[in-house]
């Protein structure tokens, strides 16, 4: 894939799927708390959509509710379930070989000065 596809790379590997794209979002954002219509704006998925993932996502543990403002809940990763520990490694990995593929390309295109007679 072209990595200016805007694409990130846990979502280069998984593919982007809806279920994907929201645990993406939510692994990007990981310091913020969002309602379900931000998680399904910042996904990139319809509300419908995140409805149809949301049991998913409640029931494995991935997402925590954090604290209500008025009528509305707010959500973040569960950074303390084990499944988003993994996907978190896993994301940790795949940067790194990212960044190593990029040293490497880096180094093969930088040639050793000629000297000059």
């Amino acid at each position: 894939m072209d990595k200016d596809d805007g694409k990130s790379l846990f979502l280069e590997f998984f593919g982007g799927r809806p279920f994907f794209r929201v645990v993406d979002f939510l692994l990007e954002n990981r310091l913020q708390d969002f309602s379900k219509s931000e998680i399904a704006r910042g996904a990139g998925v319809s509300w419908a959509t995140l409805y149809n993932h949301w049991p998913k996502l409640e029931k494995q543990g991935i997402v925590k509710a954090t604290r209500k403002v008025g009528n509305i809940t707010l959500y973040q990763l569960n950074e303390s379930n084990p499944l988003v520990k993994s996907m978190k490694r896993m994301e940790l990995a795949l940067i790194e070989r990212a960044a190593n593929a990029e040293e490497a390309n880096a180094k093969m295109k930088v040639r050793p000065a000629q000297a000059l007679h």
